[in-house]
C-alpha cells in the first residue's frame, strides 16, 4: 500500500519510494546524481518526487558523503552592481553548473572587514573552493580557510599569499600602451586619476601610466593641488569632482587616463557638463555599457571579465579535482579599442 506523506512533516525518500514502487536505494541513487538507474526508472522517481513535492536535503547528503564535498564554490566580489563583477560572476556561474556546482557570491565593497567576514562565512558553509576578488588587506582571513583545505583562487589581482592560484589581465602593459598612444598625439599634460593605492590592479595601472609620463608621478604627493595625479577614487561621483577641478586648474591636463570604468564615466561626465569632450582626451581602463554610443565613442583598454572566471573556474576545479601542483598564475591580455575620445589629439598651443 502507498503510502501518504504525513501531514506537518516533510516529504522523505521513502514517500518518494512508495510512491514510484521502488526502493529506497534507487531513490538516492536518483536524487544524488548517482549512475546505475535505467532512464524510464529514473523519471518515474523524479515524477514521483514532483507530485509529492519532494526537495532534496543537499546539506544532508554532503555529510554523508565521504569526501564531505557540498558541491558548493564561493565568490567573494568587489561589487556585483559593477558591470565587470556581474560579468565575471557570470561566467564562474556557467562554468560551475556545468559541473552541477552552485555558486555562492558576496561583495567585499572593498571593505577588508566585510571581504573577512565572507570568507569566514563560506569557508564555515563547507564550500569546496573559495574564487576572491582579494582588497589585499585581509590576507589573514585566506589564510585561515587554506588552514581548513579550502582550495582559493585570486582573481583580478595578486596576493602574498603561497599556494594561491591566480589570475589577472596584463594591468600594466595595458595601461602604458594607451598612454603611449596619448604621447604620441601631442599630449605632455595628462592627469591620472585611479583607485585606491592599497588595490593590486590600482597600483599596477598606476605603474603603467608612470613608464609613459614619469615626470606626472614625480611628485611625493598625489592629488594635491596641481598634481596631475588623483588616487583613492572609487565613485563615479568623486571623479566628476576630481575631474571638475583639474579642469579648473592654472594648468588643466589636455587628456585623462582611468584606471577604473566608474572612474571613467565621471570623468566624462564632468568634460560633457564643460563642453570639453571634443576637446581633451580621455582613455579608461576597462570597458562599460553604451560607451560606444556617446559622441565622441569612450576609448578604453578592454579587459575580458568573462575570461579570467573562465580560466579562474578551471584552476579552481583543478584543484578540486585533485591538482596538487605549484601555485599558477594565467595572465589575460587586455586590447586597446579606439573610439574617438582616446584619439583627440593635442591642441597646438594649449592653455598655459
Amino acid at each position: 500500500m502507498v503510502r501518504q506523506a504525513g501531514a506537518g512533516r516533510g516529504v522523505t525518500m521513502r514517500d518518494v519510494a512508495d510512491r514510484a514502487g521502488v526502493g529506497l536505494a534507487t531513490v538516492s541513487r536518483v536524487v544524488n546524481g548517482a549512475s546505475g538507474v535505467a532512464p524510464e526508472l529514473a523519471e518515474k522517481v523524479r515524477a514521483a518526487a514532483r507530485d509529492l513535492g519532494y526537495r532534496h536535503d543537499a546539506t544532508a547528503s554532503s555529510l554523508r558523503r565521504a569526501d564531505r564535498r557540498t558541491d558548493t564554490v564561493a565568490l567573494v566580489l568587489e561589487d556585483v552592481a559593477n558591470p565587470f563583477s556581474s560579468a565575471l560572476q557570470r561566467a564562474i556561474t556557467d562554468a560551475a553548473a556545468e559541473r552541477g556546482v552552485l555558486v555562492l557570491s558576496g561583495s567585499s565593497d572593498e571593505n577588508p572587514s566585510r571581504e573577512r567576514d565572507l570568507v569566514e562565512t563560506f569557508t564555515a558553509r563547507r564550500a569546496d573552493g573559495l574564487i576572491v576578488v582579494p582588497t589585499g588587506q585581509a590576507d589573514d582571513a585566506l589564510r585561515a580557510a587554506q588552514s581548513f583545505g579550502t582550495p582559493l583562487v585570486a582573481v583580478d589581482r595578486m596576493v602574498d599569499l603561497d599556494g594561491v592560484d591566480t589570475v589577472t589581465v596584463d594591468n600594466r602593459e595595458g595601461t602604458a600602451a594607451a598612454a603611449a598612444r596619448l604621447r604620441e598625439a601631442g599630449h605632455r599634460r595628462v592627469a591620472y586619476f585611479g583607485d585606491q593605492a592599497t588595490i593590486w590592479t590600482a597600483g599596477e595601472r598606476l605603474a603603467g601610466f608612470s613608464d609613459v609620463f614619469p615626470a606626472a608621478t614625480a611628485a611625493d604627493t598625489p592629488g594635491a593641488p596641481g598634481s596631475p595625479i588623483r588616487l583613492g577614487l572609487s565613485s563615479v561621483e568623486a571623479a566628476e569632482r576630481a575631474a571638475h577641478e583639474a579642469l579648473a586648474s592654472p594648468e588643466p591636463p589636455t587628456a585623462f587616463v582611468s584606471g577604473q570604468n566608474l572612474i571613467t564615466i565621471g570623468i566624462r561626465r564632468a568634460l560633457q557638463e564643460a563642453g570639453l569632450e571634443h576637446r581633451i582626451a580621455l582613455v579608461g581602463f576597462d570597458d562599460f555599457p553604451l560607451a560606444d554610443l556617446l559622441t565622441p565613442g569612450v576609448s578604453v583598454i578592454a579587459q575580458d571579465p568573462a575570461q579570467l572566471g573562465i580560466e579562474a573556474a578551471r584552476l579552481l576545479f583543478a584543484r578540486l579535482d585533485g591538482h596538487e601542483g605549484p601555485a599558477r598564475h594565467t595572465v589575460v591580455p587586455t586590447r586597446y579599442i579606439a573610439r574617438g575620445s582616446g584619439e583627440i589629439p593635442a591642441p597646438a598651443n594649449p592653455a598655459p
